[in-house]
């Protein structure tokens, strides 16, 4: 059951040398604790598999940076773990499975809160040890009993101790350690003494045993949960379609007309092959706007590399490298019928040599450029680009294959809209390789100065970092406040020494969380070079929590619908229909003036019954700033292409089920712990440049 922490010294070059293959097989050999951890998340069969499957990715693209000092089980175990986090709130793979003897189990798990469960199951179901389980949740030992203890609280109601008990507080701390026999001697002493004195905390003391030893005994339950025979054969075969194939052979570059070539061999010959007509060189040859910029700063070179396949041919115009990104720019030809395609973001492109390069690195995402003139010149030709994490080193050959390619589907009334890209009837597979040679061009990074309040939360502005491909803005949030958050700010461009340059929708992400501060990146349009004297950043809008609790109660003999106030607004309890399973729907269409766009509630049952599970389907619209509604299903448009939108959920429809089919769930509580709204901005802060970084 333990997975084991020791390792042969050269077990990580091993497995680096071999790759994919090695991964898989060292998986196959661990699969049966994983399987455990994973069911300690996840609620079905689909996710399960999906997380084998990110997390060796995941693994392969981080071998060459895991840490010598760390043993490679524990490494590969905390990417495990986020993977586990990261899919436990994917809504799209929320359907959960019945009927397993260990589902009772999981589900009270389940209902705990993430690093509660994460630490008990961590440590008494697959047997970690405190400093092993401390060191993969990154917390002190201290921290770590602290959530053992409060877990097995969290459980007493899950078998079956309903009453309440009020042992001493000052003592709570050394229950772990005592009932681990970890106490030190004096500490016993005085522990057991209190004991003797205090009838309290003898009956906490017993029912917080008894609920520890029911979860170590339930280690044999879960020696029962076997993974399925095909398991790992299916996660080895959506593997290998991203294995390497064979690299093809470069098409030659296309040759330049006998004439321009001409024209170009006197202008060399005779001395004026300068920068000014290298500007009006790539004015005439080059389409791509964007592009064409990138080449007369001469931040990149034309290569043309092309490859073929179904008879689908895509060429490599161009690619244009820094610390942030490698820019790829393509051409893709259908050379059957009047089809556009486009290279995926995420399926169907593998860089076979990513050792080579900062896996580290966010790869950006740039969506279908459907408003470009180059884009609606011709119905078989596609411009696009793609962002590739950056090379080590400064020069370079990345081998890129594509296996796979989307299909851009029009609405035939707006040209600039899209009805979906992402069916896979739309796709198109094949094999397309390149071997693309990059120079990386450096990036210069300034430390900033300046402070701005939003809703009353400071924000602080922190770098900034002038790439070739991108400009990017480092700032941070204070989230000291406990009844409101800055979950996310949205710029909505930069000016520096009087140039602005857009923000890129798609470009923002979180960095850390640092003691009081959260510190954000966005992104922005290059600025070529420019040294920054001035900077003034202008916000777009904030996402904004707020905590405000309100409860209230529920009676299922009651006529429904019934309302109440919160937070401004009428919200109507539509239904609490009582079965198996048990359906509670609650609704405001009033949008309008709305004080929040989502909810954050819970429905509670009656504590003689379990519930195994909470699902829920929830309704909303889109909205842009002018108050534009857009409904999705009615009327698809790309996101994009709306103007500052918000998303106000109208509908939340929970459906409540226990394990016994003969019980039915009584909701007695709605509990809404708050809400979660966007503010609309305009505020321009100015910004001190203090000096350069490197």
């Amino acid at each position: 059951m333990m997975i084991p922490t020791k390792i042969e010294p050269a077990l990580i070059t091993t497995k680096r040398e071999k790759g994919m293959e090695s991964i898989i097989d060292w998986f196959d050999l661990h699969k049966q604790s994983f399987y455990i951890l994973g069911w300690s998340y996840l609620r079905n069969q689909k996710q399960m598999g999906e997380l084998f499957y990110r997390t060796i990715i995941k693994v392969l693209k981080e071998l060459p940076q895991l840490k010598k000092e760390t043993s490679f089980e524990t490494s590969v175990t905390s990417i495990f773990i986020q993977t586990c986090r990261e899919l436990s709130t994917d809504r799209s793979l929320q359907a959960v499975e019945e009927g397993s003897p260990q589902q009772e189990l999981f589900n009270a798990l389940h209902q705990l809160k993430e690093n509660e469960r994460e630490a008990l199951v961590l440590t008494y179901l697959i047997g970690h040890t405190h400093e092993e389980v401390s060191h993969l949740l990154q917390v002190s030992i201290e921290k770590l009993k602290e959530l053992l203890f409060f877990g097995i609280q969290s459980l007493r109601k899950g078998v079956g101790y309903e009453q309440s008990f009020n042992g001493c507080n000052d003592y709570h701390r050394y229950y772990i350690d005592y009932l681990e026999k970890n106490l030190d001697r004096a500490k016993k002493i005085d522990f057991e003494v209190h004991m003797h004195n205090c009838q309290d905390c003898q009956e906490d003391l017993a029912s917080f045993q008894r609920v520890m030893v029911t979860i170590l005994n339930s280690k044999r339950i879960i020696e029962d949960l076997h993974v399925p025979s095909d398991f790992m054969e299916n996660v080895k075969a959506r593997l290998l379609e991203k294995e390497k194939i064979r690299e093809l052979k470069n098409n030659k570059r296309k040759k330049i007309g006998i004439a321009i070539a001409s024209f170009f061999a006197l202008l060399i010959g005779i001395g004026i092959f300068t920068g000014s007509f290298t500007n009006l060189y790539y004015t005439w040859t080059e389409e791509d706007q964007e592009l064409r910029t990138f080449l007369q700063k001469g931040l990149g070179e034309r290569l043309n590399l092309e490859a073929e396949s179904n008879g689908i041919k895509i060429k490599i115009k161009s690619a244009i490298a820094d610390d942030i990104q490698t820019l790829v720019f393509y051409e893709i030809v259908d050379t059957r019928e009047d089809g556009q395609f486009f290279i995926d973001f995420g399926e169907g492109v593998s860089v076979e040599n990513e050792i080579e390069t900062n896996t580290e690195a966010n790869m950006r995402f740039y969506p279908p450029d459907l408003k470009s003139d180059l884009n609606n010149k011709e119905k078989n030709v596609y411009h696009g680009k793609i962002s590739l994490q950056p090379l080590l080193k400064d020069k370079g050959t990345i081998k890129l294959t594509i296996t796979k390619l989307l299909k851009l589907v029009r609405n035939s009334s707006d040209k600039n809209s899209l009805w979906g890209f992402e069916d896979m009837e739309e796709a198109e597979t094949g094999k397309w390789n390149f071997e693309i040679p990059v120079t990386k061009r450096p990036s210069i990074e300034y430390t900033l100065r300046g402070e701005t309040v939003v809703e009353g939360i400071p924000v602080r502005f922190d770098k900034l970092t002038i790439a070739p491909t991108t400009t990017v803005l480092d700032y941070a949030v204070n989230n000291k406040r406990t009844d409101k958050r800055v979950e996310f700010l949205n710029l909505d461009n930069l000016e520096v020494n009087n140039k602005k340059v857009k923000v890129d929708l798609y470009g923002a992400s979180f960095l850390d969380q640092n003691t009081d501060w959260s510190t954000f990146q966005a992104n922005f349009d290059p600025l070529f070079g420019e040294k920054p004297k001035e900077v003034n950043a202008q916000f777009n809008s904030a996402q904004l929590s707020f905590k405000d609790e309100k409860t209230i109660e529920l009676d299922a003999s009651k006529e429904y619908p019934q309302t109440f106030e919160y937070a401004g607004s009428k919200i109507s309890i539509d239904k609490v229909k009582v079965g198996q399973p048990t359906e509670v729907v609650v609704s405001n269409s009033e949008i309008k003036n709305r004080a929040y766009e989502s909810l954050d509630l819970e429905i509670f049952g009656d504590d003689k019954n379990d519930l195994s599970s909470i699902e829920n389907e929830n309704q909303g619209v889109l909205v842009d700033k002018n108050g534009n509604e857009y409904d999705m299903n009615e009327n698809p448009v790309a996101y994009e292409m709306v103007e500052q939108p918000r998303y106000f959920e109208t509908v939340y429809k929970m459906t409540l089920r226990t394990d016994n089919a003969k019980e039915k769930v009584i909701p007695k509580r709605l509990v809404i712990h708050g809400y979660n709204t966007m503010k609309y901005m305009d505020d321009v802060v100015k910004v001190s440049v203090k000096h350069k970084m490197k």
